[in-house]
C-alpha cells in the first residue's frame, strides 16, 4: 500500500502512468504524452496539487510517452525539469536521437532540463527523500526513485506488474538487454515491498516481477528475434495509438517510411522492408496488437486518441528552439 505523500496515479495510453509526490516541496514524476495536458492538469488538481504548486517535475526517461507533458508544464508554470544527465545533456543539445522521436516517429514538444541527476543523488520534497537509482537498459539513461525507509520503488519502464520493459538494441545500444539484467540485479538487492510502474497497475510483488522479467529477457538472450518481435510490435501499436489508427491504403507506406521498421527488417530479420510487411502485419493481427476497423487498423490496446490539432510547438528535437532558463 502507498504511503499518504505518494499519489501513484495509473493512466490510459498514449500516457504513461504519473506519480505525484506530497510534501512543501511537491515533485511530479512523468506527466505523460504532450495531448494528454489538459487531463494532466485536471489529475493533479484533483489530487490536491495543482500544476502551479509543483516544485519539480523528474523524467524517470525521455520517452514520449512519459516527458510529453513536460512541455506544457514547463512552457505554462515555469516547471524544472529534473532527469539522468546523460538524457539531459541530449535534451538541451537538442540531439536529434532524443528520445528515439525521429526514429519511433513519436511527436514531442520542446522541453529544458534544468536538474541533471546522477546515481545516489536525491530528491526532496520536505515529506521524503528519494534515492535516484540508475537503471539503464530500457533507455541509457533509465533512472528510478527509491524511498529506503518505506521500501517503495518509482520504477518508471524499468518494471512492470502485467508485462516486461520493451528493449532497444538500435536505440540505446547492442548492450541494452544485458544492462537491463543488471538492473534487474540491481532492483533485486533492494528491499523492496511495493513498486509503481510506469504502465499498468502498481507491483505489490517486486521480486516476483523483477524474476519473471529476469526469465523473459533470459530467453530473448537465446532468441534475439523474440526480442525483436516485441519490440516491433510495441512500436507500431503505440504509433496506431496516436494516430487514431492507420487507413488501409496507408498501413504499408507508413511503415515502409519508417527507420525503426526499416533496421529490425534488415538488421534483425534479415529482409528488406518491402518483403517483410505481409508477415509483420500477419503476426500483429494474430497477437492483437492491431486490429481491422472499418477499413482501418487501429490498436486495440484500450487507449485515448489525442484530439486533432493538439500540437503547439516544432516535435522533432533538432527543430526546437534553444534552451530556456526558469
Amino acid at each position: 500500500m502507498a504511503p499518504p505523500w505518494l499519489h501513484f496515479i495509473e493512466r490510459p495510453f498514449p500516457s504513461a502512468n504519473m506519480v505525484l509526490i506530497a510534501g512543501p516541496r511537491p515533485v511530479l514524476v512523468d506527466p505523460g504524452f504532450g495531448s494528454d495536458r489538459a487531463a494532466t492538469a485536471d489529475l493533479l488538481r484533483g489530487a490536491g496539487i495543482p500544476p502551479e504548486r509543483l516544485a519539480l517535475i523528474v523524467n524517470t526517461h525521455y520517452h514520449s510517452d512519459h516527458i510529453g507533458g513536460n512541455y506544457a508544464l514547463q512552457h505554462t508554470y515555469g516547471l524544472p525539469v529534473a532527469a539522468h544527465a546523460a538524457e539531459a545533456a541530449q535534451v538541451n543539445a537538442r540531439d536529434p536521437q532524443t528520445g528515439m522521436a525521429v526514429w519511433l516517429d513519436q511527436p514531442i514538444e520542446p522541453y529544458t532540463v534544468q536538474q541533471p541527476l546522477h546515481d545516489g543523488d536525491e530528491v526532496d520534497t520536505g515529506a521524503v527523500r528519494l534515492r535516484v537509482v540508475h537503471t539503464p537498459g530500457h533507455t541509457r539513461g533509465h533512472i528510478t526513485l527509491y524511498a529506503p525507509a518505506e521500501q517503495i520503488l518509482i520504477a518508471g519502464d524499468a518494471l512492470h506488474a502485467a508485462d516486461v520493459p520493451w528493449i532497444n538494441r538500435f536505440g540505446e545500444g547492442a548492450d541494452a538487454l544485458e544492462q537491463a539484467l543488471a538492473t534487474l540485479d540491481r532492483l533485486a538487492a533492494l528491499p523492496l515491498r511495493w513498486a509503481c510502474s510506469g504502465h499498468g497497475p502498481a507491483i505489490t510483488d517486486p521480486a516476483a516481477a523483477i524474476a519473471k522479467t529476469r526469465r523473459r529477457y533470459t530467453q530473448w538472450q537465446q532468441a534475439p528475434e523474440q526480442l525483436a518481435w516485441h519490440a516491433c510490435k510495441r512500436i507500431f501499436a503505440y504509433a496506431l495509438m496516436i494516430r487514431d489508427g492507420l487507413p488501409e491504403a496507408e498501413v504499408r507506406p507508413y511503415l515502409l517510411n519508417r527507420s525503426w521498421f526499416a533496421d529490425y527488417s534488415r538488421h534483425v530479420f534479415g529482409v528488406e522492408p518491402a518483403a517483410f510487411v505481409e508477415r509483420f502485419l500477419a503476426e500483429i493481427l494474430r497477437v492483437g496488437a492491431g486490429v481491422w476497423q472499418d477499413r482501418r487498423l487501429v490498436a486495440r490496446t484500450p487507449h485515448i486518441p489525442p484530439p486533432p490539432g493538439w500540437i503547439a510547438a516544432p516535435t522533432r528535437p533538432q527543430d526546437w528552439p534553444a534552451p530556456t532558463r526558469h
